[in-house]
């Protein structure tokens, strides 16, 4: 065992030390790949950097950390690309326009660039004619989300006159109770109640239920036998699909989402972060990490 153990550990810092120019890399198969289309790559690969995020080359990526799924996709575009004819030039604008490329230049921006996404009808709070919007796509029965519910609630009052907090469903199916939650927020709204109703569900999302929230909407002062058809009326469900429609699209992956002006925000969900960010928008000026 030892001496196996010996003669991996050997193996290892033998690739490590010659990735630069060794013509044979740890999981990559170079089947039907001429020599000339193999140097190609290599050129490429030793240069290109991996989008794992291991501040390495590709080829580095698959020397010292095999286990690396970028670089072996990386590896297999640039392959295939060769096997096209495709030039060093040409391989390259391949892996730069690939996704794995793309999210990587992408994850340590705290803005991503803007989408459209309709808002009409939506539940808002703060003036049509404000500078910032925010569009929260967020889940009644998300921990996350009723962690952040106040602090974006308290973002919008701290700047009346130029934030609007725009509020999309987006009810995650791991969570049995936030489509009905989602549907009684918008027939609340349709009474002028919305956030209200809002701030009740989050202070208690850990006891959704169809009882718990009709018992709230009655101390809220909601006329209970429109609250409940709203609840259920098929026009209700239909605006809780579009909204989930719409985060998809936008680029929802999970909640709470938070777009500023359309722009996909990545920072962290606190008061501070945000407003950074408001006060450059505010200014029009960019803003990174």
């Amino acid at each position: 065992m030892r001496i196996l153990a010996g003669l991996l550990l050997a193996a290892t810092l033998g690739w490590a030390q010659d990735w630069r120019t060794s013509a044979d890399l740890p999981g990559v198969k170079w089947d039907g790949v001429s020599a000339e289309q193999k140097t190609t790559v290599l050129n490429v690969i030793r240069k290109f950097p991996c989008t794992c995020g291991c501040n390495m080359t590709v080829a580095q990526c698959r020397v010292e950390d095999p286990p690396c799924g970028h670089s072996q996709a990386l590896v297999a575009m640039a392959i295939d690309a060769a096997k096209q004819g495709k030039t060093e030039e040409e391989i390259r604008q391949v892996l730069d326009n690939s996704p794995l490329a793309l999210r990587a230049r992408q994850r340590n921006r705290i803005l991503l660039d803007p989408v459209a996404i309709p808002i009409d009808g939506a539940p808002v709070r703060g003036p049509a004619q404000a500078k910032v919007t925010l569009v929260e796509f967020s889940d009644f029965q998300c921990p996350y989300c009723a962690a952040a519910a106040g602090k974006l609630v308290a973002l919008q009052q701290a700047y009346p006159n130029d934030v609007r907090l725009v509020f999309k469903q987006f009810p995650l199916e791991i969570h049995s109770m936030a489509a009905l939650a989602a549907a009684a927020a918008l027939s609340a709204n349709a009474q002028g109640k919305f956030w209200a109703l809002h701030d009740r569900m989050y202070a208690d999302f850990r006891h959704l239920s169809r009882a718990n929230i009709l018992a709230w909407g009655k101390d809220l002062g909601l006329d209970q036998v429109k609250f409940q058809a709203g609840m259920d009326a098929e026009a209700t469900q239909a605006t809780v699909q579009r909204d989930l429609e719409d985060g998809l699209r936008a680029g929802v992956e999970g909640t709470p989402t938070v777009f500023v002006n359309g722009k996909k925000y990545q920072g962290p969900l606190d008061f501070e972060a945000f407003h950074l960010v408001i006060d450059a928008e505010l200014k029009g000026q960019p803003i990174t990490r």
